[in-house]
Parts: structure tokens; sequence; C-alpha cells
């Protein structure tokens, strides 16, 4: 077994495992975080003249070199868990690599496992001929069992491991996908807890990653983050992965509280919570497809709605996101909660829309709940929605506001939320939950994503 730096590591507490897949979505496990010791409670910042730290939004930038950049093939399918498949992208992208989003289905244009459509870079049959440096399945159901019925995939994977090239599967696609091809053999193995019964009982393995010769394999969307690190230090090394797993605010979120929050007002509602994501070019996928997946996990209804001239927009890292709606006809109803996601160019274009502007000012003035991730902030703070309000931001933007909250990863204000944004997108959108449904409720959802909650 091959043993990686401990830049990422988290450790697992043992728990017990079911006996079948059947449920997938709300099986209880605990994906433990690093314990930290109390910390004093977080100041409010006046208008800094500068963040303590600058990290940028931008991709990392890789040296120049006359070698190609490494290739990966990441395909996905019907029914393919989002954050998974978009987080491995994203952030194999940030690294250099050059990523294909390969689709096994008839058509481009994929529906994930929570209602997010996704458009493709490519079909598998255009992949065929490629050699890869990498390829990384996503899991999700039924996506997982797509991928391991598609005879081209399954040829290009064959090939692949013979070749001794990297490879790696996370949640279901391990036991669903990889080993009826026989792609496990003589492997230690992890993969979600609801599908760790399938695999050989000798080499399966309870570990948020563990890499055995050329294979990687994780156990859900909550550990997506660890398992892309973990490719991206296999492939470019040490000092790439660290340097991208700290812009994606993955170490600040270790050393930061959880949350704080002010004039605490409860949320619960006695309907079904709607939910507008306003979305455009520029923005960050990470943040709008985990924000989307977790909510709907939770049975909120969400609608995704594009700013643009087009449903399909174009976010920071390339992916294609497919909106439900445009935000014209989305400004037909009404919501309970609107949450803008981050990035600063996507930012600026929906600062830019009329109908989000006066949506804005109309769920404000009718006391209905606010949320901003990352850069977004910014926006509300532009149209007079942050008096008073103490919030969090991306270190870049801290700058840019009023009373932000030093040392929180998220700050609740009455009926606004706010956060830093990447990688305490996840811990945004469980907080969202519990206020909305219940601590209950959000620890199962946190759960089935192999993700901790917060005790207490």
């Amino acid at each position: 077994m091959k043993s990686l730096s401990p830049l990422f590591v988290l450790h697992t507490p043992k728990i017990p495992l079911p006996n079948s897949a059947t449920n997938f979505h709300s099986f209880p496990l605990i994906h433990a975080a690093v314990q930290n010791p109390k910390r004093p409670k977080p100041s409010v910042k006046q208008r800094p003249l500068k963040p303590t730290k600058t990290l940028s939004l931008a991709p990392i930038t890789v040296p120049p070199s006359s070698t190609p950049p490494k290739k990966v093939l990441v395909p996905m399918g019907f029914g393919t868990e989002e954050m998974e498949a978009v987080i491995t992208v994203d952030v194999m992208r940030r690294a250099g690599a050059a990523v294909t989003l390969a689709s096994v289905e008839e058509k481009l244009e994929v529906e994930t496992s929570g209602g997010t459509m996704l458009v493709a870079d490519a079909f598998i049959s255009a992949c065929s001929d490629d050699i890869f440096d990498l390829v990384a399945l996503p899991g999700g159901m039924p996506g997982a069992a797509r991928l391991r019925d598609c005879k081209t995939l399954q040829n290009i994977m064959s090939k692949h491991a013979e070749e001794k090239r990297l490879y790696g599967a996370i949640c279901a696609a391990p036991a669903v996908t990889l080993l009826p091809w026989g792609l496990l053999r003589r492997k230690q193995t992890t993969c979600h807890p609801a599908f760790m019964d399938k695999l050989p009982t000798f080499w399966a393995v309870k570990s948020n990653i563990q890499v055995s010769g050329e294979l990687t394999t994780s156990r859900g969307a909550g550990t997506s983050f660890e398992f892309a690190l973990s490719l991206v230090e296999q492939l470019f090394g040490e000092s790439v992965a660290k340097e991208i797993g700290e812009s994606l605010l993955i170490n600040v979120a270790d050393n930061d509280s959880r949350r704080e929050e002010f004039n605490e007002v409860p949320w619960s509602l006695d309907h079904t919570p709607q939910v507008l994501i306003p979305v455009a070019n520029g923005l960050e996928e990470i943040e709008v497809v985990t924000i989307v997946d977790i909510l709907r996990r939770a049975k909120a209804n969400v609608i995704i709605a594009s700013v643009e001239k087009s449903l399909q927009i174009l976010a920071s890292s390339a992916t294609k996101i497919v909106a439900d709606k445009m935000i014209s006809a989305a400004a037909e109803s009404i919501y309970d909660l609107i949450i803008l996601p981050g990035g600063i160019s996507g930012a600026e274009r929906l600062q830019k829309s009329k109908v989000l502007k006066k949506l804005l000012k109309e769920q404000e003035t009718a006391r209905r709940i606010l949320g901003a991730i990352c850069s977004s902030s910014t926006i509300l703070q532009k149209q007079g929605l942050l008096k008073d309000k103490r919030v969090a931001a991306h270190p870049t933007t801290v700058s840019k506001l009023d009373n932000v909250v030093d040392g929180a990863r998220i700050v609740i204000d009455g009926k606004l939320i706010t956060c830093k944004g990447f990688a305490t997108a996840t811990d945004f959108a469980l907080a969202i939950v519990g206020k909305l449904f219940g601590h209950a409720r959000a620890r199962s959802v946190a759960e089935g994503l192999v993700f901790e909650y917060p005790r207490g």
C-alpha cells in the first residue's frame, strides 16, 4: 500500500455497516474531522485595510513546462453524484490537468443524482483512443451502474489498469463499477458504507481515503475534496496539493470555528422550503453544486435560475451547468430563501441583473431569508442589505465588507447566512438544513454524504 503525506488526513471512527445498499442516501456514518482545541470566541472586524492572508479565487497557476499537461478522464452517467464529479474535475483543473468530463449516455447533457443538469465535454466514445494519466470514477446511484454497463468505458479502464496508470473511484463506484470489472483484485479498497458489504472482506478498509498501488478509493460526497487532493498529490506532488488545499480553504476551515450565530430567530416553516439559487457565468461550480445537492437531499424545493441569455452557464473552472429556469421566469414565484453563490466574475454578473436586484430587495423587505457564500456578500453590501449585519466572507473580499466575523466559517445573523466559500460550502448548506428542518435532518443528510455533522 502506498503512503501519502498527512496533508489532509482525517480520522474516521469505527461504526456499524448496513447489510445492503438500499439505504445509500440515509445510512448513518460520521466523517470525522481533526479535533481542534478550543479557540477564543471570534471577534468582529470593522472594515480592515487588508486581509491577513491573501488567497486567490482563481485556479492555481502551474508554471509553464515543456511537457504536456496531465490528462484526466472523469466519466459520468445518469444518476452520477454531482458533488463527487464536479469537485474532482474542479480540483484537477486547478492543478493544471487537462480534464475531460465524458458522458456515457446518448446525450452530452446528463441529469445527476440530485437533479442538477451537467453538460459533458465529450462522449466516452471520443475518448477510446486517448491515453490518460488518471481516470477517476464518481459514484452515486444509478450513476455507478451506468458506468459499469458502458463497455467502452470498461475497455478504457481495463487497458488503463493493465498499463499501471493511476485510477480512482469514490462512493458506490468501487463496489458497483470496479469490482465487476475485476479491477479490485488484491487491492485494499474503501467505498460508501452502504456498499462495504459488497467488497471482498479481507481487502475492505474503513477509511476516507485508501491508496493501494495505482488505485485510490474514497467514501462519498463528503470526502470528495480529500479524494481529489490525494489524486493531485500523486499526479503533481505534495506542494501542489497543499497549495490547492489552502486556496480552497480546507486548512482555513480546520482552524476556524464551525459557525457563529447572532440575533437568533427560528427559520422553521409549515411548508416545503422554496429556495432560489441564481447563477451566472464565472460562478464557483463547487459552491453551486454542493448547496443544491445538499438542500435537495433534505427535501427542499430548489430552483437554479440563470441570469444569462441562456439556461446553460459556464462556471469558473469550465464546468457547464444547465439552470432549471431563466431568472425572469423564476421571479414569478416567492422564495423562502435566496442564496447567492460566489466567484468574483460570477458575482459581478449577478450584480448586473435588475431582476435579481429586485428579488433581493423584496426578500429583505418581507423579512425572508438571504444567503451569500464566498465573494457574493459584496452584492448584498452594494445593495444596502447588510446594514448592521455580521458576515463571513472569502479572505479576498473581507476588506470590502463591514462587520466581518473573524475566525468563523459560517455566520448567521437573524435571517442572513454567509460563509467563506469553497470547502466550507458543505458546512454552509448543512447549517441551512439545520435551521430549516432541525438537527436530526441535517445529521441524516451529513451521514449520507459521509461528512461529520457537529455535535450539540
